[in-house]
């Protein structure tokens, strides 16, 4: 009791008048501070706690997830006042249809509540000009669901200066798989070109072409034998080199192939029908073009409250070398800008320390003998 009545007089005194104007001052000077070093460009959370939080203040676990979305609100406003220009939140797994039936229930219904508060706080997304976008599979949604998804979507869409990912339905292998699907799909579809790019494997098969066809021009007439074999050389390598992915397809256009004076290369005639993308092409940002993210910034920063230290299958794909991960033991309803500061302050210094080593390394040059010198 006595520990309920003290905080009850902290709660008291801290929304007074006066401590909360001298509180909201030293907010905005933070944040001011902040804003003189780097800034990471895209920040991911994991919010974890809501029902822990319920159950720890004897809270209906609604009450729990409310309280969630209202420190979701303000740490919103503290990234997009900072600078960040990409938010992602974790707000439902795939995973979390296995639950029951009942479970699932109550969490579409807490979805469409949430998403639906969201809208209410449209101002504080039009003030950054944040424009929602919703990652997931949406085919695993109820109708209702997906019109509250849609009216948060279309609401902010004429936003351009930040986003806010929310994942719903999500999990990464979903995102990854989806990914390389479609680039299959993508790589499996015949375009009108004249000729698809030259690759690694098609300039190597054309440089020995040419030497062969050297080779069997200076021992053509000296041996009619090596005559022969140096012609059928030629012949399998000229095939070889027109060899595609699918050689069932009358449509794939070949390679260059050699002139009659056999020093020259002839352009591959020009056709008219489709033609199929060289899968070696395929590279890291061809998937990346293919996420869910594609066309937002590299993850600087991903956080997870609730003292768990894991992913639970969130932003893999995105994780790279220079992504900063934080577990917190904090629970999510008690995330707020005292918590983040900290955060934020250390992802600065390690940024700035990395910038320093990486400018410390351009300038040192090596020697001939291998030595650094300055």
């Amino acid at each position: 009791m006595p520990s309920m009545h003290l905080s009850q007089i902290r709660k008291w005194f801290l929304q007074s008048p006066p401590v909360e104007w001298g509180i909201l001052q030293l907010r905005e000077l933070l944040i001011g501070a902040l804003r003189q070093g780097p800034i990471p460009q895209h920040v991911a959370f994991i919010m974890d706690g809501n029902r822990r939080f319920a159950r720890n203040h004897g809270i209906e676990t609604l009450e729990g997830h409310n309280l969630g979305f209202e420190a979701l609100a303000k740490i919103l406003e503290v990234c997009y006042k900072s600078g960040v220009k990409v938010v992602t939140i974790y707000a439902f797994s795939i995973e979390n249809f296995k639950r029951s039936k009942y479970e699932v229930d109550a969490l579409m219904e807490m979805a469409k509540v949430k998403l639906s508060q969201l809208a209410q706080h449209g101002d504080l997304l039009d003030r950054y000009g944040a424009s929602v976008r919703v990652l997931g599979q949406r085919e695993l949604v109820k109708k209702d669901v997906l019109e509250a998804i849609d009216r948060a979507v279309n609401m902010t869409s004429h936003n351009s200066r930040a986003v806010l990912n929310i994942c719903f339905p999500y999990t990464s292998h979903d995102e990854i798989t989806t990914a390389i699907r479609n680039t299959v799909v993508d790589y499996s579809t015949p375009t009108l070109s004249l000729q698809r790019p030259f690759s690694e494997s098609h300039i190597a098969r054309t440089i020995r072409a040419r030497r062969l066809s050297a080779a069997g021009t200076r021992t053509r007439g000296n041996s009619p034998a090596s005559s022969a074999t140096s012609d059928a050389e030629d012949s399998i390598t000229t095939m070889s080199s027109s060899a595609t992915l699918h050689p069932e397809s009358p449509s794939e256009p070949v390679a260059p192939t050699l002139g009659k004076d056999n020093d020259e290369l002839e352009p591959p005639k020009p056709t008219q029908e489709g033609v199929y993308p060289d899968p070696e092409t395929i590279t890291a940002d061809i998937i990346d073009d293919h996420m869910f993210t594609a066309g937002l910034p590299r993850l600087d920063l991903l956080v997870r409250t609730s003292g768990v230290e894991r992913l639970s299958d969130f932003m893999l794909w995105q994780c790279h070398r220079d992504t900063e991960i934080v577990f917190l033991r904090c629970l999510w309803p008690e995330f707020d800008l005292w918590t983040f500061l900290p955060v934020l302050v250390e992802w600065q210094w390690r940024r700035r320390k990395t910038l320093g080593d990486e400018r410390e390394k351009g300038s040192i040059s090596r020697g001939p003998l291998g030595l650094k010198r300055e």
